[in-house]
């Protein structure tokens, strides 16, 4: 499958936890981040287009915000290479200035330099 993002991904340091905005359930693990789109890890499958409402905690020492709120599009669902988990690669939809900001931070603060 030809790649068709227009921006690398950079992988993080450590994953932050993702959690639905209703609920606060944690439903799985950043994994790598632009500002266009983002790759959640999961333990269950998402549907392919749906519409998510997540947020991520922020590390207190990363923002003096606690949560970064933002809906993404599920594009492709696939099991992980370990079989045992499910990467979610999202589109973000309807950011911000401020909440693009937070995403530039959080790529500058966590992102593996490559």
């Amino acid at each position: 499958m030809r790649d068709k993002r227009k921006l690398k991904r950079r992988h993080l340091i450590y994953y932050l936890h993702v959690q639905e905005r209703s609920s606060g359930t944690t439903i799985g693990y950043l994994v790598d981040i632009s500002t266009e789109g983002i790759m959640i890890m999961t333990e269950d499958p998402i549907a392919v287009g749906s519409v998510l409402e997540l947020k991520i905690l922020l590390e207190s020492e990363l923002s003096a915000k606690q949560y970064l709120y933002f809906d993404a599009k599920a594009l492709r669902c696939e099991k992980s290479i370990n079989g045992t988990s499910y990467d979610i690669g999202c589109k973000l939809l309807h950011l911000s200035p401020e909440d693009f900001r937070e995403i530039e931070m959080i790529i500058e603060e966590l992102g593996f330099r490559d």
